[in-house]
This record gives C-alpha cells, sequence and structure tokens, in this order.
C-alpha cells in the first residue's frame, strides 16, 4: 500500500483504504464494523424549503463515521479528508457536529495519522495527534469517559442499560439520543428533578418510553406513573409508543387503584380532587412510585396552587421528569423553578433547520370590523331584540361579546376559498373563540361547502370537549388514511397533543393569550408526512394572533406572511380569560347557552349580542415575507429586492458584466434567489410576462421591462441564426418560442430538447449533432442568450 499515491486519491479511497481499517483495527480487534461504526450517516434530514409553489429539501448533515460504544450510545465522531488536506482540517467539523450529537470525543484524519480532540470535562490534553495503527478501542474511549463522569460500576450498567428494538429496524432520531441518555446519566447520578423541552411533533412520548424502559429493565426503578392531560393522549400512549410494556402496563380509570401494575398511565384529572376523598393518589404509599413522568408540564404542574402539584409533592421522593414543548415562565408559574434548568432542549427553531418539522405559510387576513371597529347606533337590537350597549366593539368582542354573523360567513368563506385553490380534503383545524362560536363556525362552513357536507355529513364537524359526536372521531380525523373529518372546529380540545400527522390548514379566529398557548396550536401543523405529501403547512390568521412571531420567545419563524392592511394598528396585550367561562377537565371552555330571544328568562344582559345585518369586508391587503435569514421584510417587496441585489451588483453595468459572463444563468439566480430574491413574488407584482433578467433591471435599476415574447420576436428580426443551417436554425427559433413561454433557465436545460415541438428534430443527441456537437450546441444557446440580452431595455 505503501507504493500508492496518496495525493492522488478520492476522500472515499482514503476513509476505505486507511481509516476504515485503523478504526476497525487489525483482524477487527477494534470497533465492530457492523454494530459500532456507521459510515457516511446522515443524521438530518435537510430543511424543508418553500419557495412560491416548490418546495425542496436543503442539504441534510452527514458524518463520514459516528461511533458507538453500544447501539444508540454513541461516543465519538471522525471526520475525513483527501490527502491534499493536513490531518486536523476536518476538526472543526467534527467537533461542530460532536457538539450537536454530544459526543465526547471528535477526530480528523486525512489517512497519515488523527488528531483527536477530547471533550470531556478536564481534559489534559485536549488535543493530540495518534499514529494510525493506535486507534483507541471502544473499551478505552467508555472507560475515559466513565472516569470524567465518575461512574460507580452500578451507575455504568445503567447508563449503558440497552434501548427497546422491536426488530422493525426503527432507530431514535440524534436528538431523542441526546434527550434519552442525558436523563438516564443524571438519573444514574443521583439527580431527581428534570425537564426535558422538545418541540411538538418530535417524538416526546416515545422519547419518555425509552427513558422508562431503559431505567425500568435495568432496575433503577421499579413502579412508574406516566400523567398526561387529555384523556386521548393516555390512550394513545398506551397502545402506540408504550405497547411494549404489555401485562405490566394499567390505565387508571373510573378513581379504582390496582396496585399490581409496574406501569401506571393516568389523567391528572383522574387522581385529584377537591374533595379529599376524591385525591385517589393517597391510596398509594407515599414511597409507591420511584418515577414519575408528566407530560405537558407546562398545564399547571408548574403552579404552586395547581391541584395536582399535590401529587408530585405527596410523591416527593420519586425521580420526576417534566416533559414540554413550552416551559412556562411567569411571576406565577414556573417549571425551571421547581424541575430545575431543561437537560436537554431541542427547539422549533432546531426541528424545522434539520428538516424534522415542518415549516409555514403564514396568510394574515383583517376584517374592517376587527381593524377599524364597529359602534351600533342608537337604539339598535340584535337578532334576539336585545339593545346592544352602545360602545365600540373591535377585534377583542368579536365572538366574544360580539358576534356578526356576516363576519363568520366571511371567514367560512375564505377557509373554503383556500381549500379550493389547494386541496378541498386538506386536514384544517379552525381554531375558535369558545364552543358557541366552534358550533355556529361549523354551521356556515357546512353552508359554504354544501356539495361535499352533503356529500358526507363529517366532512365539517365539531370537536370539543362537550360533544361526543365530534370528540368520537378525533381518532379518525388524526388517522392519514381517514380522509374524514376534514374540517374540524375546536376551542381548546385540539390545541394540545393531538397528533395530526397531515394537518395543512391551521384557521386562527381567537385570540392567543400566551406564547405558551400560541406555541401548542402551531404544533399542531408541524409533522411530516411525506407519504402524504405534508411537508409544510398554512396558517391563516384573522385575529393578528401571528404577531407572536415577533416575540423574542418566538423560536421558529414562518416561511412567508401574507398581511392584509397598509397601515395596521400595533396588536394590543394580551387579555386573562373571560369571568364566565369554565374550563372543563379537557380543557375545552364551556359557555353557557346562548339566549334564545327577548322573553326568555336569562339575564336582561345578555353574555353577547347576536347580529346578523352587518356587511363585514377584507381590509386592503399586502404581501410581507421573510428574508434569508427567516426575520420578517418590514419594507415593500419592491425596496427589499432592490437592496438585496444591489447587495451583489452595486450597479446594472456590474450585474450585466455578470449575467453576460455567466456560464448558467439558472445558477446566478439561484444564487440571489438563496441571497432572499423572490422572483416568483415579484412577478405577481410586475408581471409573469417578464423574465428573471427584466424583473431584476426593472425593480434594481429602473429599467423599462420588456416581455419575454418581444425579446424573442427582437432576435428573430434581427435575423441573428443566418450562420446556421435550416434545422439548426429551426431548433433555435424552436427555443426562443420556449423562452418566450417558460424563460431562460428552460432554454438551458438539455430536458427541454425531449419535448414537443423540439423533439421532432430527433433525440437530444441528434439535435445536438446538428450544430456539429455538444460543444458546438452550448455555443449556439450562448449566442442565444447574448442576441436576447443585447440590451438592458
Amino acid at each position: 500500500m505503501d507504493s500508492i499515491n496518496k495525493k492522488s486519491l478520492t476522500e472515499a479511497d482514503i476513509r476505505t483504504k486507511y481509516i476504515t481499517p485503523a478504526i476497525v483495527g487489525e483482524d477487527g480487534a477494534g470497533w465492530d464494523v457492523m454494530t459500532q461504526l456507521l459510515e457516511e450517516h446522515y443524521f438530518t434530514k435537510g430543511r424543508v424549503i418553500v419557495r412560491g409553489k416548490t418546495v425542496s429539501r436543503g442539504e441534510a448533515s452527514k458524518a463520514d463515521y459516528i461511533l458507538f460504544y453500544k447501539p444508540n450510545i454513541p461516543i465519538a465522531i471522525v471526520e475525513a479528508k483527501d490527502n491534499n488536506h493536513s490531518v486536523g482540517d476536518g476538526m472543526q467539523q467534527a467537533l461542530d457536529y460532536a457538539e450537536t450529537l454530544d459526543l465526547p470525543f471528535a477526530y480528523s484524519s486525512n489517512g497519515d495519522a488523527f488528531l483527536e480532540h477530547d471533550r470531556t470535562p478536564g481534559a489534559n490534553p485536549v488535543e493530540r495527534e495518534i499514529p494510525l495503527d493506535q486507534f483507541p478501542s471502544p473499551e478505552e474511549l467508555w472507560q475515559r469517559y466513565s472516569a470524567s463522569k465518575g461512574y460507580s460500576p452500578q451507575q455504568q450498567s445503567i447508563t449503558t442499560f440497552d434501548y427497546y428494538d422491536d426488530g422493525s429496524g426503527k432507530k431514535p432520531r440524534y436528538y431523542q439520543v441526546n434527550a434519552i441518555n442525558r436523563t438516564v446519566d443524571a438519573i444514574a447520578r443521583g439527580e431527581n428533578r428534570i425537564l426535558l423541552v422538545m418541540a411538538t411533533g418530535t417524538g416526546k412520548t416515545y422519547t419518555a418510553f425509552q427513558i422508562i424502559w431503559r431505567l425500568w429493565k435495568s432496575g433503577a426503578k421499579k413502579r412508574i406513573l406516566f400523567l398526561v392531560d387529555r384523556n386521548i393522549l393516555a390512550d394513545q400512549t398506551k397502545t402506540n409508543d408504550f405497547k411494549p410494556f404489555g401485562q405490566a402496563m394499567t390505565k387508571i380509570t373510573n378513581r379504582t387503584v390496582d396496585k399490581a401494575y409496574e406501569i401506571y398511565l393516568c389523567l391528572y384529572q383522574a387522581v385529584t380532587g377537591t374533595e379529599e376523598a376524591s385525591n385517589i393518589y393517597r391510596q398509594f404509599s407515599p414511597d409507591f412510585f420511584d418515577l414519575i413522568i408528566v407530560d405537558e408540564c407546562h398545564r399547571g404542574s408548574a403552579a404552586a396552587d395547581a391541584a395536582w402539584r399535590q401529587v408530585l409533592e405527596y410523591f416527593t421522593t420519586a425521580t420526576q421528569i417534566g416533559l414540554t414543548a413550552t416551559p412556562k415562565e411567569t411571576k406565577d408559574v414556573s417549571n425551571i423553578e421547581y424541575f430545575g434548568e431543561p437537560q436537554y432542549t431541542y427547539s422549533l427553531r432546531q426541528g424545522i433547520s434539520d428538516g424534522f418539522l415542518a415549516p409555514y405559510k403564514v396568510v394574515r387576513i383583517g376584517l374592517d370590523k376587527d381593524l377599524d371597529g364597529w359602534r351600533p347606533e342608537a337604539g339598535k337590537l340584535d337578532k334576539y331584540g336585545f339593545e346592544i350597549e352602545d360602545r365600540e366593539y373591535n377585534e377583542r368582542d368579536m365572538d366574544r361579546n360580539l358576534v356578526l354573523d356576516k363576519r363568520t360567513e366571511l371567514v367560512a368563506a375564505k377557509i373554503t376559498e383556500f381549500l379550493k385553490a389547494t386541496n378541498r380534503y386538506a386536514k384544517t383545524i379552525v381554531f375558535c373563540e369558545n364552543i358557541d362560536h366552534a358550533e355556529r363556525m361549523r354551521q356556515t362552513l357546512v353552508n359554504a361547502n354544501p356539495d361535499l357536507a352533503g356529500e358526507n355529513s363529517k366532512y365539517v364537524m365539531r370537536i370539543t370537549g362537550d360533544n361526543n359526536e365530534g370528540k368520537a372521531q378525533l381518532d379518525n380525523f388524526i388517522d392519514p388514511e381517514s380522509t374524514y373529518p376534514v374540517i374540524a372546529t375546536t376551542s381548546q380540545l385540539m390545541s394540545t397533543g393531538v397528533d395530526a400527522q397531515t394537518c395543512h390548514l391551521i384557521v386562527l379566529d381567537k385570540r392567543i393569550n400566551s406564547m405558551t398557548e400560541f406555541k401548542q396550536i402551531i404544533g399542531r401543523g408541524t409533522r411530516i408526512n411525506e407519504d402524504y405529501d405534508k411537508l409544510y403547512f398554512t396558517i391563516m390568521d384573522f385575529k393578528r394572533a401571528t404577531a407572536l412571531f415577533a416575540d423574542p420567545d418566538f423560536d421558529g419563524e414562518p416561511v412567508q406572511i401574507y398581511e392584509p392592511k397598509e397601515d395596521d394598528t400595533v396588536v394590543p396585550p394580551d387579555e386573562p380569560a373571560e369571568h364566565g367561562e369554565d374550563e372543563s377537565q379537557d380543557g375545552t371552555i364551556v359557555d353557557p347557552a346562548p339566549p334564545v330571544g327577548p322573553d326568555c328568562e336569562v339575564a336582561t344582559t345578555p353574555k353577547r349580542y347576536y347580529v346578523d345585518d352587518v356587511e363585514v369586508s377584507v381590509a386592503t391587503e399586502r404581501v410581507q415575507y421573510l428574508d434569508a435569514d427567516g426575520k420578517l421584510i418590514t419594507e415593500s417587496l419592491t425596496d427589499y429586492s432592490r437592496k438585496t441585489v444591489h447587495r451583489s451588483f452595486a450597479s446594472l453595468s456590474d450585474f450585466l458584466t455578470t449575467w453576460k459572463t455567466a456560464d448558467q444563468k439558472k445558477a446566478l439566480l439561484e444564487e440571489l434567489t438563496a441571497q432572499g430574491l423572490f422572483l416568483d413574488e415579484l412577478a405577481d407584482q410586475v408581471g409573469h410576462d417578464y423574465g428573471a433578467f427584466d424583473l431584476i433591471c426593472h425593480i434594481a435599476y429602473d429599467q423599462p421591462p420588456l416581455t419575454r415574447r418581444e425579446r424573442a420576436d427582437g432576435v428573430k428580426k434581427r435575423n441573428v441564426f443566418g450562420k446556421y443551417g435550416d434545422q439548426a436554425r429551426a431548433v433555435l427559433e424552436a427555443l426562443l418560442d420556449k423562452y418566450a413561454d417558460s424563460g431562460i433557465q428552460t432554454v438551458e436545460s438539455m430536458e427541454i430538447l425531449k419535448v414537443d415541438p423540439l423533439r421532432s428534430f430527433g433525440t437530444p443527441i441528434e439535435i445536438v449533432q446538428l450544430f456539429g456537437g455538444k460543444a458546438a450546441y452550448r455555443a449556439a444557446i450562448r449566442d442565444l442568450e447574448d442576441a436576447l440580452y443585447a440590451t438592458a431595455a
């Protein structure tokens, strides 16, 4: 092997011939290539990129080698370079990946030796060079890592205990491995209060299952309580992620206790109550459970006066783990005060960046009566005969104190318009102010879609805590294979924990009172399901709730915002929930019955007024977008685009020179798009008949634009192609027509030669031969482009 010129080898050759043999060792005495080594391993999916109507994935993160002490217990990363690089040239990338993957050791190699970076606390030296034949064994690295942790033999047995493996090949994602291993490590070292923050849709329940499995099977924990706040969550957990627990698991129901089990699933509400007798958790001794996991712990466990906080305090000797997507920190409620700083955080922003969570567009629709307010004329009666209090009603009042039927009809019409333009069977959740609003919205959507609602009565359904028929359809709504229900109207029931993988549209027609609630609602759409073409979703916002995107506590920006009005006012501050609305056990706001007429026996001042003769319209619309860094663009799209182009090309001359010399115009346009130039959206404003060249010259340099057809006709009139034969000239004229129809990117692609009318000239190879070969054909395309863009206008 010494006779091989290493400098001539590719990185792949260096890996195969030098690095892999060094890691595996002589006769396989080092790392087991089947169970302890992953080579060229993608550990993210690649961000979903939404550009106009096209969706693609960005580049996924790929490690050259990840080394495992045991399955799902990764310990080192190795980054390889070809031999024209130095030994340490891959170290910075290795360290970046090691930080992401929670790995204590990072290595770089060019095939001559290894550079090691020891990330364990107190390491000395931190970096050292190692000969190829002295790469550390799995046991050596594990012992060094264990020593840095100060593990006892018992702690080692817990932290190395196997994950559950069902044989299907399902593997936890890297961030789940991080969360599981950090938690097991913390518990092995004696920590008793642990907080895990993981964005909605990232598999918190599966993560919890693996934590419980490893602690239970290793004997570290013997009796476990898993608390949830929705009945459907307990059922989903029992039948899905927790199914391997089998006969050792039970769900506490009907306030009855059987102490013969080891794994207990329970609703918070089932074990607590206002009367001492209903607090059935006291039927267990305080030391009965040694592990309690609280799902969605932002929903009250952190409040010192929460009824079921008593459960945690009663079982105070148990290790307690809080799971949440949205840790709650207010003057009254604090997850961190109770559980401590998060052991691990995987944010919505990171999930979207990694491509595990769906990005989203935002359609903001401002309605005139919301934005401008409405004041009734003196003595005006609502439709039930009540005199309406004389004051100005605005967005805060809509569907709380005042119901405008025509407003509800307009919202339903906009939802229907969106679905008709995209997919009328796209799963949709409409969040309403309360149950009365959800029911009225259901009726109005039925009337807005009489054809599909007539075909199947479940096309639109109200799914709220007080409605058994609707709740019975919740499983069907979240089942990707079930067509119905398509549209679900709700108030609170579906705001957390509902695993709606194929939800394409979320409609906000309610005021959002907190960042926690906002994140939970957004989380209903963030799951990706590529089998059902769900890669992104849309939020339709009628209440300016998405102004919370600007809040520093929000950690995942939208890809596009469509806003309604030229001069929007500042969004009013959040307000507490209104008095008179009670939250039921499943979190649904329950309203008093609405008045039914002027003579009914209700209070003389009704809870809300119902008005059916006031017109409502959509306010003036404008479009807002996000820049390349994900920040909201506050200036006009035209001004922003001009600045974007000027950053790369200060003058028209600079742009024209680069455009003329670019081998592929498509590559230049892609580079500008990556910097934040919205060509599709500019075409919406200026006109779809203009090509990218003219859009840029017009927007950035105030040049009068020519349409693609005008440019193509100008070339034909100048008889530019006289030097070519008849057939070659006919090919170029056909390409000019294609340019006029579709733009320059089409002309540059060889694929265009396979479609009509060009394929009538022969196969792509035969067409290229008409010009004397591929080089001559490419030169002809350059001539065509030079002729098209001979003038800026």
